[in-house]
């Protein structure tokens, strides 16, 4: 898959950025998740740099044919009407496995939101592993996977951090960014 994945990926004009990173388990995030393409062209990415990785997707993408695709690339479906003792089931899987690889798409939906769903930050947290900052930069052309970031425990800190990253990421469509910011104590969620 490495190979053929970079042939299209090339064959499209796309430029892999980065390296497999050196931890067997992590956190993996991409950002701007503001299209369909996302998905398709992150796991070119993956492939390209050999990251075997599971990924968490809304529940609704897994009926039909496109079910057993989409397990079978590494699709884990989650209902977000449901998702009570999510962080800590999946810190469990980290807790179970030798490599572990989770991919989270902090947004949450490919809609423009006021706040990072920061779950991924607790798992991480949690589970005592790092958060690979992955990206897909349309303007650039590029995809790959940035730095390390071990959560230090001060979620504002590091979300800074991870502004400053993806500040000159560009997704497809712009104007849906979501802000890279935890929502406040108290503060409703959106639907």
């Amino acid at each position: 898959m490495r190979s053929l994945s970079r042939f299209i990926l090339r064959l499209f004009g796309w430029k892999i950025v980065g390296q497999h990173p050196s931890e067997p388990k992590f956190v993996l995030i991409g950002a701007h998740h503001t299209s369909n393409w996302d998905l398709p062209l992150a796991m070119l990415v993956l492939w390209a740099l050999e990251i075997d990785a599971r990924w968490v997707a809304k529940h609704t993408i897994f009926r039909g044919p496109a079910a057993w695709f989409f397990r079978r690339m590494g699709g884990v479906p989650l209902n977000r009407e449901t998702t009570e003792n999510f962080v800590e089931s999946v810190v469990e899987e980290f807790d179970r496995r030798d490599e572990f690889v989770l991919v989270i798409a902090p947004e949450g939906t490919r809609s423009r939101v006021d706040f990072w769903r920061t779950g991924f930050y607790y798992i991480a947290l949690q589970a005592r592993v790092p958060i690979a900052l992955g990206f897909v930069d349309f303007m650039r052309k590029e995809g790959g996977v940035g730095p390390l970031l071990w959560p230090s425990g001060d979620l504002e800190a590091d979300l800074a951090k991870m502004r400053e990253f993806y500040a000159e990421k560009t997704g497809k469509r712009p104007e849906k960014h979501g802000e890279i910011r935890a929502r406040p104590s108290g503060a409703p969620q959106s639907a």
